[in-house]
């Protein structure tokens, strides 16, 4: 009897991340080199296949000393330092920025542009370090302020004005707290501005994998260990379904203690493969017919 394997049919790529796929895939074919500033997207199952489609991933170190050359910008979008480089070295980009971080790039350049000299801060809610807050904080000329949770409060100047502004892919629970915890903390006479600038095709995550985590009984979850957005919705479906498991890959799934007469279902990341999950699938069905 065969297990009984669902693969969720919401899971997997965003638009964004389809559209600077669909980019890469279309000017790897017409031949020559071309170089990618920073994995693709953070699977590295995609980010091997379409090395071995002839695509070079490169560091922005790397990409500085690049002449003459053709280089792909992935959707989480790069601060305006990016287009110099490119523009002095004669770097014909292939820009897939995600139009919805394009969105807020403009929205943050124009608040930190618009702010009355050290009086206004330009607030950003979202992961140290993370490729599109580094494009974003690049809006303001290195000056805005990444907090990751509240815990990070206490470098914001609450006698001052604050903008608030999110990366794309955070939580909406955590942004709609964050919001109220800066509005019970500014002082009189401050004004205390924010844009809800999370997008919804992965805040819409959240709510679906609820549903999916408890209409099975076993969840896999795959999902490539450099992406936010796999963790925060691991932990969630963990949350509601303790039988969740995070899977880089198919060969991950050997050491699982997994009860194949239970529903199964497989789900996934923004930045998850629908050709990784099928992979999984199979590796189960193989595993499960083999006990």
């Amino acid at each position: 009897m065969l297990p009984d394997i669902e693969i969720d049919k919401k899971s997997g790529f965003c638009f964004g991340v389809v559209n600077a796929i669909k980019k890469a895939e279309e000017e790897l074919a017409k031949g020559g080199v071309l170089y990618c500033l920073g994995d693709i997207v953070h699977n590295g199952q995609e980010v091997e296949r379409l090395s071995q489609m002839g695509m070079i991933t490169i560091n922005h170190e790397e990409f500085a000393k690049l002449k003459d050359a053709r280089v792909l910008l992935r959707a989480h979008g790069e601060p305006p330092s990016t287009y110099e480089t490119a523009r002095r070295n004669n770097i014909t980009l292939i820009d897939a920025s995600c139009p919805v971080v394009l969105k807020l790039q403009s929205r943050i350049k124009t608040a930190y542009e618009a702010a009355p000299g050290m009086d206004t801060q330009i607030v950003i809610y979202g992961h140290h370090g993370h490729a599109e807050v580094n494009g974003l904080v690049g809006q303001t000329d290195g000056k805005a302020i990444v907090i990751e949770d509240e815990t990070e409060l206490d470098k914001i100047d609450f006698s001052k004005n604050v903008k608030l502004f999110s990366q794309t892919t955070k939580s909406l629970e955590g942004f709609n707290h964050l919001v109220k915890k800066v509005a019970g903390m500014s002082e009189a006479g401050t004004e205390f501005e924010y844009s809800d600038t999370i997008c919804r095709q992965v805040a819409n995550r959240i709510p679906n994998i609820t549903n999916f985590a408890q209409q099975n009984d076993i969840v896999i979850f795959v999902s490539g260990k450099k992406s936010s957005n796999g963790k925060v919705l691991f932990e969630h479906a963990k949350s509601i379904n303790p039988a969740s498991y995070l899977v880089s890959d198919a060969s991950e799934v050997d050491g699982l203690a997994i009860d194949f007469t239970k529903k199964i279902g497989i789900c996934g990341a923004t930045s998850t493969p629908r050709w990784l999950m099928e992979e999984v699938k199979e590796k189960l069905t193989v595993l499960a017919a083999g006990r």
